[in-house]
């Protein structure tokens, strides 16, 4: 009976020391994180140009992540979390043992996103009985010239068809898993809005219409969208900047940390490159990390000037008016 109590008391405890923290200025953190988000691994199959991993503007380490760490720090975190992300950079589904991590989740909401290359028949099977939550499938274009203008490398035959053997077999089970088609919307692919409509209603699946996040701001301009509820970005004295305030609070930071794959903890997911490394979880638990110097420092840092630190610039936490 205590055990079902420890989650929401956890959350209402880590909520209660964020909003402290944003009213205060003060760095102090209470209770643990109620999601997180774990990178089985940093590699790809598709190079997509503003992509960390797949533009090869990744600098760390490649690799995948070891099924004991992740067993580890579930059992640590495991009784606090509602959510699980097993996705960051690359594509999880390249994870040789890319199954046992779903079934190490623990009773604790899954979710995974993928880019739909490893969707086949007896993979959807699986995906559909393995207790996943949730699957989200990017598809940016339902042909292969606007799919491929971001997804290098990609097939849009391969990534459509796959969504279809999922659909199926969550049909075959009577399967809860929820599906979500991903679309980054983008010059070469808005005039396929309605077209991606009518194929997620097709295949019951929800969409998210989500704006792009640009790396390399020398050709920002070839890629926004005309509708401006997809620009992230908007110019400023001749340059492109996100359409940011960058308010002196970030959520992320009291509620969803990410561990790269070799057991690295990040800040969030605009970490691409893990420079803000708070712990080792080779080396610590995650609550010594969690509750230690290096966060709290950098908390600090987030209360009192935000805007000054460089991977908030591109970050859409506190953006308002975009679909991100």
């Amino acid at each position: 009976m205590i055990k079902s109590f420890i989650k929401p008391v956890n959350l209402l405890v880590s909520g209660y020391s964020y909003l402290k923290g944003s009213v205060t200025g003060k760095a102090q953190i209470k209770g643990m994180p109620v999601s997180i988000s774990t990178e089985l691994t940093n590699n790809c199959n598709l190079n997509c140009p503003h992509c960390s991993s797949g533009s090869g503007l990744m600098l760390r380490k490649r690799g995948f992540m070891d099924i004991d760490l992740f067993k580890k720090v579930m059992k640590e975190l495991n009784p606090y979390l509602y959510n699980v992300n097993l996705y960051f950079q690359g594509e999880p589904m390249l994870h040789p043992l890319f199954f046992s991590f779903v079934a190490n989740c623990l009773k604790t909401n899954a979710v995974v996103s993928t880019n739909g290359h490893y969707l086949s028949e007896e993979n959807s099977e699986k995906i559909v009985r393995s207790g996943l939550n949730k699957l989200i499938i990017s598809l940016d274009g339902i042909d292969q010239e606007t799919y491929s203008a971001y997804r290098v490398n990609g097939s849009v035959k391969c990534v459509i068809d796959g969504l279809k053997n999922v659909t199926l077999a969550k049909q075959r089970y009577n399967s809860s898993l929820k599906i979500e088609i991903q679309f980054l919307v983008n010059s070469f692919n808005e005039h396929q809005i309605p077209d991606i409509r009518r194929l997620a209603k097709s295949v019951h699946a929800s969409l998210n219409l989500k704006s792009m996040q640009l790396t390399d701001k020398a050709d920002i301009h070839s890629w926004l969208p005309s509708d401006r509820r997809f620009r992230r970005y908007k110019i400023k004295e001749g340059e492109y900047e996100i359409k940011n305030s960058l308010p002196d609070r970030c959520a992320r930071l009291w509620f969803n940390p990410v561990i790269t794959w070799d057991g690295k903890v990040v800040p969030c997911c605009f970490d691409k490159n893990a420079e803000y490394i708070m712990g080792d979880l080779n080396q610590e638990s995650f609550r010594e990390i969690w509750d230690g110097p290096k966060y709290r420092i950098f908390r600090k840092s987030i209360l009192t000037g935000r805007h000054s630190i460089e991977m908030c610039r591109n970050c859409t936490s506190g953006l308002r008016g975009v679909k991100y």
